[in-house]
């Protein structure tokens, strides 16, 4: 009887046909597993900052990589090179540290659903600017998607409605009153974080896609030269700020410039404590260093809607993520992963 060599082959086939679509869920998984630390770390470190320092360590990383493998630069073009870099200010630099504020209003969950807008932006803008289609699968895989997901995140868990109850009983009505605005407060600059996060993410996408289709570009290096630019700007950002408030404080020498609470809670000495440091290395190499590696594989082997879709299923994965802390996990939840899985299987199989 001879060996079926040909069945040797079929996961291989695999993956070369959805390579794209792989690694949009592999970076989604791990961006998860990041953004959960990345909540734990907004607690001491401000959004601007965070983003800078993991943006630094996963450059670095990026670099080990391309020495180790001997990655030549690539010869591209002006414009695509230009895309790139655009994409990367604007996906990284400014969407990644609105997307911190948004964690630190509102949790990881509930800024992980706000990056479901992304898709739907992507595609329209794609079908605009780059000639994109999607046939009536995709869209109805995309849509679907997008419900499990929301559905999966906008459960209300114990821990919400005890927050959303606290001072109701023994506490003053002022009190109450005061606390409720709050939060309110609070929840919708959240919401505006969250928006202009999926706005960039959904722009750096296009970028991306565009860069990729106007050239060749390995992407490793796409993910080296997003990374710089969003570093770059954020470094430009945090110096000019710097400069501004040292005249300010010239002119007004008998006045304190006033700062935001958050920008004093975190200092060189604290990033040094060895737990701080390397949950921002584990942070970086998962969410950054991988993740936008695979992101970029995603942009480029498969188009703009269905990619971004993917990438925006890291709120499924968090139900493991929690099953593993401890967190009790509700039909609901299930349901919602099924109803994810479902829209991610009539991407795959009806393409």
């Amino acid at each position: 009887m001879e060996f079926p060599y040909h069945l040797c082959l079929l996961p291989s086939a695999f993956f070369m046909s959805f390579q794209g679509e792989i690694a949009a869920l592999s970076a989604a998984c791990l961006w998860a597993i990041a953004s959960v630390v990345y909540g734990r770390l907004g607690e001491r470190i401000p959004p601007l900052q965070l983003n800078l320092m993991k943006g630094i360590v996963a450059i670095a990383l990026l670099l080990l990589t391309i020495v180790l493998s001997s990655e030549l630069f690539p010869s591209i073009a002006p414009i695509p090179l230009y895309l790139i870099l655009l994409s990367g200010v604007v996906g990284i630099g400014f969407g990644d540290t609105v997307f911190f504020a948004s964690i630190n209003s509102l949790g990881t969950r509930r800024a992980l659903l706000m990056g479901t807008l992304a898709p739907p932006m992507t595609a329209i803008g794609a079908m605009i600017f780059l000639q994109e289609q999607l046939n009536l699968s995709a869209w109805c895989g995309i849509l679907l998607t997008i419900l499990g997901v929301a559905w999966v995140v906008t459960e209300r868990t114990p821990e919400g409605r005890g927050t959303q109850g606290e001072g109701g009983e023994g506490g003053q009505g002022s009190n109450f009153s005061s606390s409720s605005s709050r939060v309110t407060a609070n929840l919708w600059r959240g919401i505006g974080f969250g928006v202009l996060a999926a706005v960039a993410n959904a722009v750096g996408a296009l970028f991306s896609r565009a860069a990729f289709a106007q050239s060749v570009m390995n992407p490793l290096w796409a993910a080296l030269l997003r990374l710089s630019a969003g570093v770059l700007i954020l470094l430009i950002f945090t110096f000019s700020k710097s400069i501004l408030k040292s005249l300010l404080y010239r002119q007004s020498p008998g006045r304190q410039v006033l700062e935001s609470p958050s920008e004093n809670l975190f200092s060189i000495a604290e990033a040094r404590q060895s737990r701080v440091l390397v949950a921002i290395i584990f942070a970086a190499f998962c969410g950054t260093y991988l993740g936008i590696w695979l992101q970029q594989i995603a942009l480029k082997f498969t188009v703009a809607g269905v990619a971004s879709t993917l990438l925006q299923t890291s709120p499924v994965f968090i139900i493991p993520i929690g099953m593993w802390l401890g967190e009790k996990v509700t039909w609901r939840a299930i349901a919602g992963v099924i109803i994810a899985i479902t829209g991610v299987g009539l991407l795959f199989y009806l393409k």
